[in-house]
């Protein structure tokens, strides 16, 4: 077994520093007043220090974390995708193309990559996570694929992890964009372990030298605190099968149950285009056989985000003017036709992702 090195030197570039500690090759997202949001440079970076460390006998182990108090990473940095976005959208798709490719390459990666998702995990922070095959949550973690309040589309093969969910628990989770703490994370399948944040440090140092599944269990002792959906599945699985949003949204405002009035009255104030491309997605992406299908999906839903209103519109409200008040269009449910949505489902003019292989 490698020697323990604390002292490794640390590489940087690209805001993602790398070392090696031990057996240990160690990313840390390091945008810490950014929440590690993810950019172009960062995506390639991390890309880099797999093919590095895919061959390299020293490392065993790869283990991802983020600097900071706040969490792993809040996303993709959707500043710059609405800058780009207003000025013709060009460097988006080359975006989303490499960080699509590094999301499929997370998953098939032949080494452990532990993912410690703590803090904050959303958006491209799920994808650089939740695919990994180690998925390591914190009583600090908040979890969530919140693209329809900014009227995107679930990406990074979130509907894929979404759609695997039990019973409608993906589908609430895709459509509201709601959070969600380590106990539900490992009952909707997006982590695999719970370990108290105070332990993260013991943990990465016994990753440097042990087998990951024993350096896990010295320290996935504690159960999670409680979650919320395992006593919202009835009303979530009975309103969440519905075909189309609008008879979601009735039947959450039927039940009769206050928590589900508050999700329909939530759903309104999405993008209504994002909800039923959205529904449209996840759905399509049940029937696909592997992630880089539904990455290839998930592609044309972001091309077409990005060449319509609401992507813009939705970031603007959120997190440029910040006034939380996002004019959509088309502005309700019933406005939003099929070709609407078909748009999300349909190859971009300049090509695809092109992840999965050809079919015949």
């Amino acid at each position: 077994m490698p020697a323990e090195n604390p002292a490794a030197p640390v590489v940087p570039g690209a805001d993602v520093l790398r070392r090696t500690e031990g057996r240990a090759g160690i990313l840390t997202l390091d945008r810490p007043r950014a929440i590690n949001a993810l950019t172009h440079p960062m995506v390639l970076a991390l890309d880099a220090a797999l093919t590095a460390w895919e061959h390299d006998p020293a490392v065993t182990t790869v283990v991802l974390r983020g600097a900071g108090e706040r969490g792993l990473c809040a996303g993709g940095d959707i500043r710059a995708i609405h800058a780009d976005a207003l000025a013709g959208g060009t460097a988006t798709p080359a975006f989303w193309r490499d960080e699509y490719r590094l999301n499929a390459r997370i998953a098939r990666y032949p080494k452990p990559y532990v993912a410690l998702m703590d803090g904050i995990v959303m958006g491209g922070g799920v994808g650089v996570s939740a695919h990994g095959s180690v998925r390591v949550v914190t009583d600090r973690s908040r979890i969530a694929m919140p693209e329809t309040g900014i009227g995107l589309v679930p990406d990074v093969g979130g509907t894929r992890l979404l759609g695997r969910a039990p019973g409608e628990l993906g589908t609430h989770l895709a459509l509201t964009g709601g959070q969600i703490g380590a106990a539900d994370a490992l009952l909707t399948g997006l982590a695999d372990h719970h370990v108290p944040a105070a332990a993260l440090d013991a943990l990465v140092a016994d990753l440097a030298r042990l087998p990951v599944d024993e350096a896990v269990a010295r320290h996935a002792t504690a159960p999670a605190d409680p979650g919320v959906l395992a006593e919202q599945r009835a009303w979530i699985d009975a309103c969440y099968t519905a075909p189309t949003v609008e008879e979601i949204v009735d039947r959450l405002f039927d039940t009769g149950v206050p928590a589900a009035k508050e999700t329909a009255t939530t759903l309104l104030a999405k993008s209504p285009t994002a909800l039923k491309a959205t529904l449209a997605v996840l759905r399509r992406s049940r029937t696909l056989p592997t992630l880089e299908a539904v990455l290839d999906l998930e592609y044309r839903a972001s091309r077409a985000a990005l060449a319509g209103h609401d992507l813009t519109e939705g970031i603007r409200a959120q997190v440029v003017d910040k006034d939380r008040d996002p004019h959509w269009s088309p502005a309700t449910l019933a406005e939003v036709t099929d070709a609407d949505v078909a748009r999300y489902l349909t190859p971009p003019s300049d090509g695809d992702l092109g992840l999965a292989p050809a079919t015949a």
